[in-house]
C-alpha cells in the first residue's frame, strides 16, 4: 500500500532542518523575502532542481499547515491507522517535493513503486503463503496526490502495477484558489491585515508561486469564472474574459498538462476498461471555493462564489469523470480530514478485502465550524461560529492550539440562535488550529486560522 501526501503534505528540508517550516513562520510574521529559501528558479518545467534550489522531502507532515489563500493539511501523524493498520513491510508513504511538477513526480513514484514491488514480492510469501494472486500496488492519494497518482497510472504504465487507486477529496479538475493565487489576489483586499499587509501577502505569495509547477498544473478546467451582469459561466481560457494578472504563459502549461493526462485516458480506454478500481472519497457538506468574479468590464477580480464541497474541493471538480465510472463516496468530512481514521479506516478495511466500500460513507454527525477562510490580523478579534443540535448536552469541548505547539486553549463558545454558537477569539501570529468534539453521537470538526502580524 502506498500512500501519496498531497500539497505541503511532506517536510521539505536541507541539513536536517524544516526549510518550509522556518519559512511559513518569516510568511505569517511579514519578514521580506520570506519565501526565499523554498523558492523554484524560473523556467524549471518538469526538471528536478539543482543546487540551492533543492529540498529533502523524505518524511510526512505531521502538524497541520496552511499556504493562505490556497490550501491547508492537518498533517498525517496517524495514516497509517486510518489505512487500516497495513503491516509495516506492506505500508510505503512517498514523500516529495510538492513544489514540483507532477509529471516529475509521478515518475518518481513510478520509480519508488518499482523497487518497492521487488521488495515485497521477495518478502511476500512469508506473511501470506497461501496468497492466490501476484502482488500489486493499492495507491491512496490525499488531495492532489491524486493527480500524481492517476498520472503515473495514465502515463507512466502505472495500471500495468496497480490494484486499486483510493483518492481522498483531490480536485480532479483542479481548484480556483490556484487562479486567484497566480493572479495575485489570494487573499481579498478587505482581509484582516488591512490592505497593506493583503497587498504585501500577495505578491510574496504571487511572486513564489508562479514559479512552482505543482500551483500551475492546481489551475481549474470547469467553468470556474462568472463575469458582473452576465450570466453565462467561463473558464480561465476564455479570450474575451481572462482573467487579470494571471499568465497566459501559466494557463498555456496548465492546458499541456491536463490534455496530456486526457489523450493517454483516451488512448488506454481504446486498449480496454480500467484493470484497476477507483474509489474517490468526497464531500458536499461544506462550503468551497467554486469561481471567482470578475468586474463587468473583466478588469478587475471583484469576489469568490462558494459551492458545495469538502471545504477546499467543490463538487465540480471532485468528481473524476476521467474514469468513465461512478467512482464517488459522498462523506461528511471536510478535505483536511479525508486521510483521518474516522473517514478512512472503514473504508480501508472493505477495499484491502476486495469488497465495495459502498456509496455514501458516513461523517462527523451535525456539528461544524465556521472560522474565516483569510487571514487575520495579530491582535484584533475574529468570530469562530459552530453549528450543531443540542451541543452542551453532548458534552461539547472545544481547544485552540498552535500548529508545532501542544498546549491547548479552551475556546468558549455561547449560543445566540438555536444550534448556532459563537466565539469571539484574539491570537498571536501563526497557524492556529480550532478543535470542536461532541459525544452522543460522536462527531468532530477542525479548521486552521491564519493569523499574521499586523
Amino acid at each position: 500500500m502506498v500512500f501519496v501526501p498531497g500539497f505541503l503534505g511532506s517536510r521539505l528540508r536541507r541539513n536536517g532542518q524544516d526549510v518550509w517550516a522556518r519559512c511559513g513562520e518569516q510568511l505569517i510574521g511579514s519578514a521580506a523575502a520570506a519565501l526565499t529559501e523554498v523558492a523554484l528558479p524560473p523556467g524549471l518545467g518538469d526538471a528536478a532542481p539543482e543546487g540551492p534550489f533543492r529540498l529533502a522531502a523524505d518524511a510526512l507532515l505531521e502538524v497541520p499547515d496552511s499556504v493562505p489563500g490556497l490550501l491547508s493539511c492537518m498533517g498525517y501523524p496517524d495514516i497509517r491507522a486510518a489505512l487500516a493498520d497495513p503491516l509495516e513491510a506492506q505500508f510505503v508513504p512517498f514523500g516529495y517535493d510538492w513544489r514540483l511538477s507532477h509529471r516529475l513526480v509521478a515518475r518518481q513514484l513510478k520509480a519508488r513503486v518499482a523497487r518497492e514491488l521487488d521488495r515485497w514480492r521477495a518478502e511476500v510469501d512469508a506473511y501470506y503463503p497461501d496468497r492466490t494472486d501476484d502482488p500489486r500496488v493499492i495507491l491512496v492519494c490525499h488531495g492532489t496526490g491524486g493527480l500524481i497518482g492517476r498520472h503515473y497510472l495514465e502515463r507512466e504504465d502505472g495500471r500495468e502495477t496497480a490494484r486499486t487507486l483510493v483518492t481522498l477529496g483531490t480536485p480532479q479538475q483542479g481548484l480556483v484558489q490556484a487562479a486567484r493565487l497566480l493572479a495575485g489576489h489570494a487573499i481579498p483586499g478587505d482581509a484582516g491585515p488591512g490592505a497593506d499587509g493583503v497587498a504585501r501577502l500577495n505578491e510574496t505569495l504571487r511572486d513564489w508561486a508562479l514559479n512552482l509547477p505543482a500551483v500551475v498544473e492546481m489551475l481549474p478546467w470547469y467553468y470556474a469564472v462568472r463575469v458582473e451582469g452576465k450570466s453565462r459561466e467561463r473558464g480561465i481560457t476564455d479570450n474575451r474574459y481572462p482573467v487579470p494578472g494571471l499568465p497566459g504563459e501559466a494557463v498555456r502549461e496548465a492546458l499541456a498538462f491536463r490534455e496530456e493526462f486526457r489523450a493517454a485516458c483516451d488512448e488506454n480506454r481504446r486498449v480496454g476498461p480500467l484493470p484497476y478500481t477507483v474509489h474517490c472519497l468526497g464531500s458536499v457538506d461544506f462550503p468551497s471555493p467554486e469561481a471567482l468574479v470578475l468586474s463587468f468590464d473583466g478588469s478587475r477580480i471583484t469576489d469568490s462564489l462558494p459551492g458545495p464541497g469538502d471545504g477546499t474541493v467543490p463538487r465540480r471538480s471532485a468528481v473524476a469523470d476521467w474514469t468513465g465510472t461512478d467512482p464517488m463516496l459522498w462523506t461528511g468530512f471536510r478535505d483536511t480530514d479525508l486521510a483521518s481514521g474516522p473517514a478512512l479506516r472503514d473504508a480501508m478495511l472493505a477495499i484491502r478485502a476486495g469488497r465495495p466500500p459502498g456509496g455514501t460513507l458516513a461523517g462527523e454527525e451535525g456539528i461544524a465550524l465556521h472560522l474565516p477562510r483569510d487571514p487575520v490580523a495579530a491582535g484584533h478579534p475574529f468570530v469562530i461560529d459552530l453549528l450543531g443540535h443540542d451541543l452542551p448536552r453532548r458534552n461539547l469541548r472545544t481547544v485552540m492550539w498552535r500548529s508545532g505547539r501542544t498546549d491547548r486553549h479552551p475556546v468558549v463558545f455561547r449560543q445566540y440562535q438555536p444550534d448556532r454558537y459563537r466565539a469571539e477569539m484574539e491570537a498571536a501570529p501563526g497557524r492556529w488550529v480550532v478543535e470542536a468534539l461532541v459525544d452522543r453521537p460522536k462527531g468532530r470538526d477542525r479548521r486552521i486560522v491564519t493569523v499574521v502580524a499586523s
